[in-house]
């Protein structure tokens, strides 16, 4: 199919996914198109023009790009992970979400990076004569088997039958030794070897004499018997074979093990090392993003609280100024509470939260007067030291004030409790105003609570909204996975 073929199918298909995988599709003019959501997967597409184009979602995994042209294409989810994409021209690209996991980026062909499965995912020439050179080699070697197996069960000649045995014995071992020597040596290569090519130079070096050995030693201790008597049969009777084949022609086989077997423990580490590394960089990127999401969970003193506050001190200040004084004082304190913070600093004592909670609620008291009372109870003086989230309780007790106590014309009574049970602690808001209502959702401040706990705890921390026995809020944390004050500000994942 030609390019005005191929244009014309693209266009026809407004809507519908192009599906061109393992194509030939080198030096195509793409410029302009809309592929999002196509899938050009293993196809050849060095030196194609890409410009402009829409490849929003677009699979190219395992393709040949090189020096392809993506200027100002939009290349947004874009997979291209195990690419070659050497020289490629990205200029102006968007690339948000983009995939380019185990590519090839270099701009020059370097020996020390030659990967087998690139090259024979890359569908150039070499990567197929690779390919079929493996492939001969092992139908042969199945061939091998299958021939020296036949002629073992269906030899009439006892000589001929203990020739072959003694060639299949012989092969088998020297290939389990030559993988067992090729995984011992590896260590010691690593470790000495300068360059590649010396420790494969050295592996070889070692393999074959350590061939040579096994073969004489196994040759004297059984072999020397089975050929000589086909020596003597041979004798005058052409029909017997006469294995003629110079000794070292059989190094070869072990060579090719060893060397192909320590290159996959090479790449295989390769890998294992940049998926390491890609982890490593996907931890630190859910660090970045759990931390932001933290600063953007950090509890704000509600800004109406503010404005109540300042309109009760500005009413206070001629009827009674010593109340406007000490509402004043608390609201500084207060706001030095929350300001006074690193942007880091996400965690706090028990006692230090306790306190911003006090100093909260006694400027409501000055606002409510009678109507708002307020008790603090903590079961072990211990536990005041434990570290828990900043704001942890200022929200849940701010809901308590507005949407309970603030609707009785009696006397609201808010309680916090802090106790241990069955290794959790819990932090627990009691008042009595109006009951939770079932079909309400919870408002932000919880809401963000609950995410601020699963990003620090998982599941190892939950909020219970409950009207039974009596109305209130508790957080609930797992003990053992509360930190001390110097190691507080520590993002944990589980």
């Amino acid at each position: 199919m030609n390019q005005k073929k191929i244009i014309e199918e693209i266009q026809s298909r407004k809507g519908i996914p192009v599906r061109m995988r393992a194509s030939s599709l080198k030096g195509f003019d793409f410029s302009g198109m809309d592929l999002s959501d196509a899938d050009l997967s293993y196809s050849n597409l060095s030196e194609a023009n890409f410009d402009g184009a829409n490849l929003r979602n677009v699979r190219i995994t395992a393709a040949n790009l090189a020096r392809a042209t993506f200027r100002n294409a939009d290349l947004t989810n874009a997979d291209l992970s195990y690419s070659n994409l050497s020289d490629t021209d990205m200029t102006g690209a968007r690339l948000d979400g983009v995939n380019l996991s185990f590519s090839s980026k270099g701009t020059a062909f370097q020996w020390s990076d030659l990967n087998l499965v690139a090259l024979i995912q890359s569908q150039s020439w070499v990567g197929m004569v690779v390919a079929m050179l493996i492939g001969a080699i092992f139908v042969y070697g199945v061939s091998g088997i299958m021939y020296f197996t036949n002629q073992i069960a269906s030899a009439s000649d006892p000589v001929m039958m203990q020739v072959n045995q003694y060639i299949v014995v012989s092969n088998v071992l020297a290939g389990i030794l030559t993988v067992l020597f090729t995984s011992w040596l590896t260590p010691l290569l690593d470790r000495y070897g300068s360059r590649v090519w010396v420790r494969h130079l050295a592996l070889s070096g070692v393999i074959a004499v350590g061939y040579l050995l096994f073969s004489y030693l196994l040759y004297f201790s059984w072999g020397w018997s089975i050929f000589d008597r086909q020596a003597v049969e041979a004798v005058g009777n052409a029909s017997v074979e006469r294995l003629s084949v110079p000794w070292y022609y059989y190094t070869i086989g072990p060579l090719l093990i060893s060397n192909l077997f320590y290159y996959l423990i090479r790449q295989g580490r390769q890998l294992t090392r940049k998926i390491s590394e890609q982890e490593y960089e996907l931890l630190s990127l859910e660090k970045l993003k759990t931390r932001a999401e933290l600063n953007a969970l950090q509890a704000r003193i509600n800004p109406h609280f503010l404005y109540n506050s300042l309109n009760s001190i500005a009413s206070l200040v001629h009827d009674d100024p010593d109340k406007a004084e000490q509402m004043t004082v608390l609201l500084s304190k207060l706001f030095r509470y929350t300001t006074g913070r690193t942007n880091d600093d996400y965690f706090d004592t028990v006692a230090n939260e306790l306190e911003m909670v006090r100093t909260y609620l006694q400027v409501e008291q000055v606002r409510f007067g009678d109507r708002l009372k307020f008790e603090v109870e903590v079961s072990d003086p211990i536990l005041q030291q434990l570290s828990i989230p900043k704001f942890l309780l200022q929200p849940i007790v701010e809901n308590a004030v507005k949407h309970g106590i603030s609707k009785l014309s009696e006397q609201g009574c808010i309680q916090i409790r802090i106790y241990e049970e069955e290794g959790w602690l819990l932090l627990c808001v009691h008042d009595n105003g109006p009951a939770f209502k079932e079909d309400v959702p919870v408002g932000y401040g919880i809401r963000s609570i609950q995410e601020k706990l699963k990003l620090l705890y998982q599941r190892d921390a939950c909020v219970e909204l409950r009207n039974i026995p009596k109305k209130h809020v508790c957080v609930k944390v797992k003990k053992e996975r509360l930190t001390t004050p110097k190691s507080a500000n520590k993002i944990y994942a589980a």
